[in-house]
């Protein structure tokens, strides 16, 4: 028998290349368990370096602490995306603010990081956000019927267009190079992509990247919008379907792999949490709350500090 040696760095590789290879899981081994039950429509899920849940519901946002316990965080108007920093502050968008918040580790209000005007158009009902490491810079929408947009906003504060005339833009997510940025045309069941010269530079219109399954059993555009989306280590884009009672996942062009029960039927958002960042958490409503999908798939951590960017 010839034996073979092999370097521990080598190993390491090897071992590191078939965790990120690791398999979607069949639907129907899935089965999403609720976390807690709301009398409302979450959305917003995030989780911090603690492993504490946060989520948007009315006008306030709730912790979830590992062992269950849930309270009340903040309360700000109408929070809906949320992101954490590295330096454990908080960015909440807030339609009734018409801005994206800053807020203290506490929960507390500390001033508005994105207002007022961007470019040649007005901000109006932040959405969703992401962050974008490079520049320590975040994307965010504007959700509004035919006229909605994509924005960026620096850290020194300057903003700019990065997309148009968006049917109700929603969940947006940056690729793991910061290269393209993806976000949900919710109004037109689609997922769109443009490509970036650099931080808040498009360099060129959005195109199609997926057109999304349609609702069979209620017509109408209500019942079939993409909203949150988040990719996993492998590149694949998961997205929350909302009126589907769905989360998809789409591979790198764009074609659809894996149609998971969201746990509810107007699926909003998603985020990768808990250890080693391998299961998803979900909000929506019908009914609304949290739920928990054991995927098992390591999700892509856009920050390298232990944050997540749900």
């Amino acid at each position: 028998m010839v034996r073979t040696s092999i370097p521990l760095a080598a190993l390491v590789l090897l071992s590191a290349a078939a965790v990120a290879q690791a398999p979607l899981p069949e639907p129907g081994s899935v089965r999403p368990e609720p976390v807690l039950i709301t009398n409302d429509y979450t959305e917003g899920i995030v989780e911090d370096r603690a492993g504490n849940l946060y989520f948007s519901h009315g006008r306030k946002i709730t912790r979830l602490t590992p062992d269950g316990h849930a309270s009340d965080w903040a309360e700000t108007g109408a929070p809906n995306g949320h992101k954490i920093l590295p330096s454990g502050e908080h960015l909440v968008c807030d339609a009734s603010r018409h801005a994206v918040l800053l807020l203290t580790p506490e929960g507390n209000v500390r001033k508005s990081a994105a207002y007022g005007q961007s470019g040649d158009l007005e901000i109006r009902s932040p959405n969703d956000l992401t962050l974008d490491p490079r520049s320590g810079g975040f994307y965010f929408t504007d959700s509004v019927k035919e006229t909605g947009a994509v924005h960026y906003a620096s850290l020194t504060g300057t903003k700019q267009v990065v997309a148009r005339n968006v049917n109700f833009a929603n969940g947006i997510a940056l690729s793991a190079d910061g290269k393209r940025l993806y976000f949900a045309e919710s109004l037109e069941n689609r997922i769109l992509v443009v490509g970036l010269k650099k931080p808040g530079v498009p360099d060129g219109k959005p195109r199609v990247f997926a057109n999304l399954p349609k609702n069979t059993e209620r017509p109408g555009t209500e019942w079939n919008q993409p909203d949150g989306i988040a990719f996993d280590r492998e590149g694949r884009l998961w997205v929350a379907h909302y009126g589907m009672k769905a989360i998809h996942v789409l591979d790198r062009g764009g074609r659809l792999l894996r149609t998971y029960d969201g746990g509810n039927r107007t699926t909003s958002n998603l985020c990768f949490a808990g250890p080693n960042f391998r299961t998803l958490y979900a909000t929506g409503g019908e009914p609304g709350g949290v739920f928990r999908l054991n995927v098992n798939v390591p999700g892509f951590k856009v920050l390298r500090d232990p944050f997540s960017e749900g």
